[in-house]
Parts: structure tokens; C-alpha cells; sequence
């Protein structure tokens, strides 16, 4: 992707200067919200009633920051012949775009600008803790084009979708045994702020979503107006790993969840405008009242050395993008993001704003749970980065010819995870955004040993789900086992799902835990597990239990002498 310099500029105290955030486009920030004709006691005028219900729920009070920049100083800086493109209640600004630079000195003079950014000051890169420039995180590396060599129809569930080969990536989450017992993201609103969907509003793969109208609705932050669906692919590949549905071929992680499409990031070219873009897509993705927030973007270097972040720059609260995460998690939306596609590059650590103290960043891993060598590292100090993983190396996803392909990058496995985020929030309600994130990292399987690489681990979505009280019945059935009895090698011999773990306990008949082991199935369909007796289990009756994720089996074994 192509990477433009970009000049940022101050006006300091006594000097009036300026640069541009892109060509011929500029931030205004304004001093204040005086006389604006909205109050924090009536936020129905300026957020939605779903917005609302959230922020009550989750205890959140409306602040200033939530009120609309003065629509007054917007107008006044548009009498100067710019056009205003976005606008950010957060960091109380505007975006404006000018072929006449001369006209920024007059605007810097208005005595409510309080600066038109600038970077060729210290002082002023400080006071806004090193505002720089991010890039797309696109490494997507298509490893199959087409869906004819995908194995079909391989992976049937009782969760009642055929995930084809999309199973691996939603059942290494236990996403198939969250769908089965009935979450599937009903009633949840999912943003995904990218750099295009191309053709998903014609591609079968999303027909149940326009069928049953979970596409909300759309909004183009770079080119305002502009229809998102003529754009680069990258939204509609992400989008298809959460809102997907091609029987046989690809199935999402929230099939029944509804949709924003934003587009903030311009594929075409890298410039700081873009971190405000991302601000303002969260911002309406905010007011629009939506429960989570997936963006596959990350910002790292530039062109222009002097631009460059560092990885210590990626300290939870230093980018503009960064600061735009944390606050959208401040209004109780779920932020996930993918972590970043540079692990094997020079620059290996997380991307903002994958680095932001109050975001889920997503690390990625192959079908085997083996971390992916492009996925970037974080921390595991005071703060854990990334915080958790999912299937981002060969993940199946929408391909823009029809059917499906196999694609590579953090890219995939954030929407992955985010889908099933939705689905856990939509079985617990009342839960905040920060306890979900908490739940999600405590049932992963590296939560006694976090590390920089993939965090609290790979997520199961059952155990999370069990943190909210919610009781899971597992499905009853059936093992082999033989000889039986037995003397110094019992076979058993279970239905099993591929690399799902099964916990094998002997109990004898007093009900005491004789021998606990574990199993992971290679295989889908029956799998043999072994118990070997070294000659000092005593002879007699025992009671055998396995239990997996969903299933549950006990069968009387007999052990004899030798």
C-alpha cells in the first residue's frame, strides 16, 4: 500500500503556522462548545435512544464530549470556501478540504480555532502525545482464489449451520456450541470500520443479511457520500468472517447479527486524515447505538522517517486512533482489533490502535492453534498485548468472484473473535463492555501464563459463557470401551470433535477421582484414548465419566488381575 508523507503543523502562542493532513485537507480544532445549542441533560437530541439505553445500562453519564461540535464555528469556517468533510465531537474538530491554502492563516485567526495541526513543533507533537500517522493492516496473503479446491460439505454441526470448511476457524472458539444453543448475535450491532466492501451488497454470501435486513446502513468518511460497496474488498472479506452465510462453504461468527458498514480508511493512499476518519466512524457508530466495534486497521510508519511511530509510542494512549478507541470503550461499546501482520517485519509489535489499554486486540494463529509468524507482538508486563487469539492463518472468507478463499492476516481473526463477542454479549446481557473483554481472557488457555505473543491464548466461548451463570447442558451420550473387563490397557473410544479437549476421570464406587487425564481428538468422528494401568490400580468396579465442551459419557469398566 502506498504510504504518503505527511507534514503536520502547530500554531503556537505568537506564530501562525499550519500544514495539511492531507493534500489540500486540514483539522481545525476549536477552543470550546460555547452557546451550543445541545445540553449533557438532553442527549436524545444529539444520540439515538439505543445509544442511550447503553450508556444506561452500562452506569456511563453523558459528558461534554458528547455534544456535537458548535455548528456556529463550523459555519464560520465554511464562509472561507473550504468544505467540511467530518466532523469530531470527541476532539472538538473539524476536516476540511481547500484547493485555496491561503485561507488557513484567516481561519487560524478565528478567535474559537484553537490550532490547524502542524508538525514541524515539539512542543506541539508533545502536548498531543505524539499524534502520528497509521496504516492500513492489509497483508491479507490469498493463498487459494478459488472456492472449487475448498473441501465441501466436510463439516456439518448440530448447531444447525454447515460450516464447511469455516469450521475449524468457529469451532477452535467453541462458536459451533455457542450457535447450537442459540446464540447467533440476535439483537446485536456490530460497526465495521474498513476500507471498502466491495460487492457485498450483490455477493451471495451475504443474502441472509440482506434478506433480512441486518445491513443498517452505510457511510463513506472518506469521500462523504460515496458508496462503499464500489471500494477496495478488505471490508466485505472481514465483514464475511462475522455476517456470513454460504452453506457448505463459509458460515460467520454472528450470522444474526446487524451491521454498519464505515468506511474510514483510504486504501489509495496513507495520510493523518485517516486516524480522524476512524474517530468520527466511531463517533456515529456510537450515536448509532451499536454494541461492538471491529476494525482491522492499524498504524504504524510512514514514508517519511519523521513521522514514524515507534513501539514505544504503543503504550495504550499516545495516537489519535488510539485515544478514539479508548474513548468509544468509555461509551460502552466493545472495541476488537486486529493486532498486526509485522511479527517477522523490522517493526514487530502491535499496531495502534490494537495497543489501546481498553481494546480487545486479536492475535492470529493457524488451524492447528500455532501462533502465525506475521502476527505482531505486544506485552505481557502490566499489560497484557495482544489479549487474546484466533484462526487468522488460512481463515475462509468471502471471495469478491462468488465463493470462497482462504486468506491470511490479524485481519480475519479480529472479525472472527468479534462475532462471537457479540454472541456471548447477546447471552449476557448485563454484563459491561470491560467484563466481557475480562470473560473472553479468562477462559482462554493461556490465562495462567499470558505472553507477548498471543496473549491470555485461544478464547473457548463456552467457558466464557459459563461466567455468566448461564447453564450449559451438555449432550448425552455414548463411549466404547474394551476389553472390558480390562487388566493393563483400557481402550476408549468416544464421538469426538477435531481439537476439542476431553477430560477422561476413573471414580470407583465410592465416587472418589481415581485418575483424571486429558485428550485433544485428532480426528472428527471417533477418537481412541488409552488408559494404561502400571500394576497398582486394585481390581474392582469403577465408574469411567468423559466430558467435553457439549458432551458427556460415563460408562462401568471392570478392572481384573493380571
Amino acid at each position: 500500500m502506498k504510504i504518503i508523507t505527511i507534514i503536520l503543523i502547530l500554531a503556537c502562542l505568537h506564530i501562525h503556522g499550519w500544514s495539511q493532513v492531507a493534500p489540500q485537507k486540514y483539522f481545525v480544532e476549536f477552543i470550546d462548545k460555547k452557546d451550543s445549542p445541545y445540553a449533557i441533560n438532553r442527549p436524545n437530541e444529539f444520540l439515538s435512544q439505543r445509544a442511550i439505553e447503553r450508556r444506561q445500562r452500562q452506569g456511563i453519564p453523558v459528558v461534554a464530549n458528547d455534544i456535537p461540535v458548535n455548528q456556529g464555528y463550523v459555519n464560520r469556517v465554511r464562509e472561507y470556501g473550504v468544505e467540511v468533510l467530518t466532523r469530531s465531537k470527541w476532539f472538538n474538530g473539524i476536516t476540511i478540504y481547500t484547493l485555496n491554502s491561503m485561507v488557513i492563516d484567516s481561519i487560524l485567526r478565528l478567535p474559537f480555532v484553537k490550532r490547524v495541526l502542524k508538525s514541524d513543533n515539539d512542543n506541539f507533537i508533545n502536548d498531543l502525545n505524539s499524534v502520528n500517522k497509521f496504516t492500513l493492516e492489509e497483508v491479507s496473503l490469498k493463498v487459494l482464489n478459488t472456492g472449487s479446491d475448498l473441501t465441501p460439505n466436510r463439516y456439518n454441526s448440530n448447531s444447525g449451520y454447515n460450516y464447511g470448511p469455516s469450521y475449524n476457524q468457529i469451532h477452535m472458539l467453541k462458536g459451533d456450541s455457542l450457535h447450537k444453543l442459540g446464540y447467533r448475535g440476535e439483537g446485536m450491532i456490530i460497526a465495521v470500520l474498513d476500507a471498502g466492501f466491495l460487492n457485498a451488497d450483490t455477493l451471495s454470501a451475504f443474502d441472509s443479511l440482506r434478506a433480512n435486513n441486518q445491513i443498517l446502513g452505510t457511510r463513506d468518511f472518506v469521500k462523504p457520500g460515496n458508496n462503499v460497496y464500489h471500494e477496495y474488498e478488505h471490508g466485505m472479506e472481514v465483514l464475511s468472517c462475522m455476517g456470513g452465510n454460504l452453506p457448505g462453504k463459509l458460515v460467520g461468527t454472528a450470522p444474526k447479527a446487524s451491521y454498519w458498514l464505515l468506511r474510514s480508511e483510504d486504501f489509495n493512499s496513507e495520510f493523518l486524515i485517516e486516524e480522524y476518519n476512524w474517530v468520527s466512524a466511531a463517533e456515529f457508530a456510537d450515536s448509532a447505538g451499536v454494541d461492538i466495534i471491529n476494525s482491522s486497521l492499524g498504524y504504524t510508519r510512514f514514508d517519511d522517517p519523521v513521522l514514524n511511530h515507534t513501539c514505544q509510542d504503543m503504550n495504550g494512549n499516545t495516537t489519535p486512533v488510539t485515544k478514539g478507541a479508548n474513548l468509544a470503550a468509555s461509551k460502552g461499546i466493545l472495541v476488537v482489533n486486529s493486532a498486526g501482520n509485522s511479527g517477522t517485519s523490522d517493526w514487530h509489535c502491535v499496531s495502534a490502535p490494537a495497543d489501546a489499554f481498553s481494546v480487545l486486540s486479536v492475535a492470529a494463529v493457524d488451524s492447528n492453534g500455532i501462533r502465525a509468524p506475521f502476527s505482531s507482538l505486544g506485552e505481557a508486563t502490566l499489560r497484557i498485548k495482544p489479549n487474546v487469539a484466533s484462526m487468522g492463518k488460512g481463515a475462509v472468507v468471502a471471495s469478491t468472484i462468488g465463493s470462497v478463499m482462504y486468506n491470511n492476516g490479524t485481519s480475519f481473526s479480529s472479525p472472527i473473535m468479534a462475532g462471537l463477542a457479540a454472541c456471548l454479549w447477546q447471552a449476557a446481557p448485563s454484563w459491561d463492555n470491560f467484563t466481557l473483554i475480562r470473560a473472553i481472557e479468562l477462559s482462554s488457555n493461556q490465562v495462567s501464563h499470558p505472553d507477548s505473543l498471543l496473549g491470555f491464548g485461544i478464547p473457548d466461548f463456552i467457558r466464557a459463557l459459563q461466567h455468566a451463570g448461564v447453564c450449559v447442558e451438555k449432550q448425552t451420550g455414548s463411549v466404547k470401551c474394551f476389553p472390558n473387563p480390562f487388566n493393563e490397557r483400557l481402550s476408549v473410544r468416544i464421538p469426538a470433535h477435531i481439537s476439542e479437549e476431553y477430560e477422561v476421570v476413573l471414580l470407583n464406587t465410592l465416587g472418589m477421582n481415581i485418575l483424571t487425564s486429558h485428550f485433544t481428538a485428532d480426528r472428527e468422528g471417533e477418537n481412541e484414548f488409552f488408559i494404561d494401568d502400571p500394576g497398582v490400580l486394585p481390581n474392582g468396579t469403577y465408574m469411567l465419566r468423559v466430558s467435553g465442551t457439549d458432551f458427556q459419557a460415563t460408562a462401568k469398566v471392570v478392572k481384573t488381575g493380571h
